[in-house]
């Protein structure tokens, strides 16, 4: 077992993690900027080093200030966590340089998964139904433009090294495609110094349904059910549940054996996420697979009454996983409370919280680093805290929730409470009608 683990991320994700590790009698490092200095996750670790200024290029992407947190520390691993350097195949080479282990995917594992292109090249590979598209990386734009038109529109430009909407264009027409290439082109080199694209069918009003995966150097892997993952705005999940409203008994098992199918031919260690869109028809497609822990691991953690951060910890270490796959008995929602104004385009709203108030009771989970008085920097995601309800059925999570967001009053900055309140009362969301377009007909009701 490691005796010493630096968590190199922030904010809840870096607390979640020194929570489990304290559990597992594992001392802990925590690493920050100088806009994070009183945040929950720095107070909390046995130890803590600033490793640079607020900008993120400077500090949490800042490989050699955190190889020398660790060594000066004499920390034997390496949490990533999730964004940041989670997936970044330099920094798990680095690591296993220097003698420390990466929680997290291989080098190798990273290269091969993290390019979205390479990814669903090797998914062919493995049987994994894919979306039709290109082979890999467009060289040019006259390659995309013969792709395009043997794929038929509408088509999706995506980033080959994207994630979180950046670097992808819908093209719903020839005209449309050039000024789509430029700009998506544009837009992945800012985002991830690499303008590498590729192209697929675009599904119209999918489902976005992703099964969790654990896979151990032995080479056994297995699933821990789906989560849905479809109410999203720009391409950015609002909340997620478990199980999905569209799930059939038949569905589960079809993707949770295409997942660990996936999982096994690559000989996946860690726990993963691999992606699907799901059509009206409940054909599913793979669309990527996260070599990280997920932002939304909680709600599988609920209805299975699993540690996946332990997990991963102890898969790190050489364990054998058991193989189960499980089906979840219980159902679990999150809900996403991000420094916005939901009445005003999710405008970012940094600042200090001057009050807060957490709700609680059976059922109710809050993952979060803020506090009153704390101030939330505006050089990071807006991302605050995750809301988790869970109970026997969707109809009491659901009720659980506007119960818990009822009780969860935080003052000082605009927030996304409002609108996860309203979510919790439409329709469509009640009974389970929604897709990836949800949000592009939802509008907030005016403040009274």
């Amino acid at each position: 077992m490691f005796k010493k683990v630096l968590v190199a991320n922030r904010g809840e994700i870096a607390l979640r993690v020194i929570r489990t590790c304290k559990e597992m009698g594992i001392q802990t490092v925590a690493v920050y900027s100088t806009a994070d200095a009183e945040s929950l996750h720095v107070r909390f670790a046995d130890e803590a080093v600033c490793i640079g200024p607020a900008l993120s290029s400077e500090s949490y992407l800042n490989v050699a200030n955190i190889i020398s947190a660790a060594e000066i520390t004499n920390a034997d691993a390496i949490h990533p966590g999730y964004g940041f350097l989670s997936e970044n195949a330099r920094f798990s080479r680095i690591c296993e340089e220097h003698g420390i282990k990466f929680i997290g995917a291989s080098p190798e594992m990273i290269d091969r998964m993290g390019d979205k292109a390479n990814a669903k090249a090797t998914m062919k590979a493995a049987g994994v139904p894919c979306i039709p598209g290109s082979d890999g990386v467009i060289e040019n734009f006259p390659d995309c433009k013969k792709i395009a038109k043997k794929t038929g529109y509408p088509v999706m430009l995506k980033a080959s090294a994207g994630g979180g909407g950046k670097g992808m264009r819908a093209v719903w027409s020839e005209k449309d495609l050039k000024d789509a290439w430029d700009s998506a082109r544009q837009e992945s080199k800012a985002a991830f110094g690499n303008d590498d694209m590729y192209m697929e069918k675009l599904i119209e009003d999918p489902r976005h349904i992703e099964i969790q995966v654990i896979g151990d150097s032995k080479g056994n892997a297995c699933h821990l059910s789906e989560r849905d993952c479809s109410v999203q705005r720009r391409h950015q999940k609002l909340t997620e549940e478990v199980p999905s409203p569209f799930m059939t008994d038949e569905l589960r098992k079809k993707m949770g054996a295409a997942a660990v199918k996936a999982a096994k031919f690559i000989k996946y260690e860690g726990t993963g996420t691999v992606e699907f869109l799901v059509d009206k028809h409940r054909n599913f497609y793979f669309m990527e697979m996260n070599t990280r822990i997920q932002v939304e691991h909680p709600i599988t953690e609920q209805v299975i009454d699993f540690d996946l951060i332990r997990e991963q910890i102890l898969v790190a270490t050489g364990i054998q996983i058991s193989g189960k796959n499980y089906t979840p008995n219980l159902h679990s929602i999150e809900c996403r409370i991000n420094a916005e104004d939901p009445y005003n385009g999710f405008r970012p709203s940094p600042g200090k919280i001057t009050t807060l108030h957490s709700p609680g009771g059976h059922g109710v989970r809050l993952d979060t680093h803020v506090y009153a008085g704390y101030t939330i920097p505006p050089n990071y995601d807006s991302m605050i805290a995750k809301l988790i309800t869970t109970a026997q059925s969707r109809e009491e999570a659901i009720n659980k929730m506007k119960r818990a967001l009822d009780e969860f009053v935080i003052e000082g900055i605009k927030t996304t409470i409002p609108f996860h309140r309203e979510l919790m009362e439409h329709p469509d969301y009640i009974s389970g009608n929604y897709t990836t377009k949800f949000m592009d007909d939802f509008t907030m009701n005016p403040i009274d």
